[in-house]
Order: C-alpha cells, then sequence, then structure tokens
C-alpha cells in the first residue's frame, strides 16, 4: 500500500494505482480538473500513465462554472 497527501489530508492507494485510479476514486472521473503531483502538473493526457509513489503531495482542483 501507498501512503500519499490529496489536498492536505493523508490517503493509502493500493501499489499499482495512478492519477486516473486517484481521480476515479474521488469521485471525479468525468469532471473537469487539474492535477499537481509533487508541484508538477499532470497533463489530462497523462493521468492514466502516471503512477502514485509512496509520499507524493497532491493537489486536485476541480473547475466550476457560474457566475
Amino acid at each position: 500500500m501507498l501512503s500519499i497527501v490529496v489536498n492536505g489530508s493523508s490517503r493509502v492507494c493500493t501499489d499499482q494505482a495512478t492519477v486516473a485510479d486517484l481521480i476515479r476514486e474521488l469521485a471525479l472521473e468525468g469532471k473537469r480538473v487539474a492535477v499537481e503531483r509533487n508541484g508538477e502538473i499532470v497533463p489530462k493526457s497523462r493521468l492514466a500513465d502516471t503512477p502514485l509513489a509512496n509520499g507524493d503531495r497532491i493537489e486536485v482542483v476541480r473547475a466550476v462554472g457560474g457566475g
């Protein structure tokens, strides 16, 4: 199991988890989100190819529309 921090909160993930898996677990799949991993933006096209590692710090920001 991996220990990561998501938006300031500790979280445990499986060893083979990717950023896309995390987005799915957070119920944000299909939503407009921006993801930063250890201070670097993860392009949407790379979410499924970016593995999570022990100690990763992930920030997820969801775009909200309105006026």
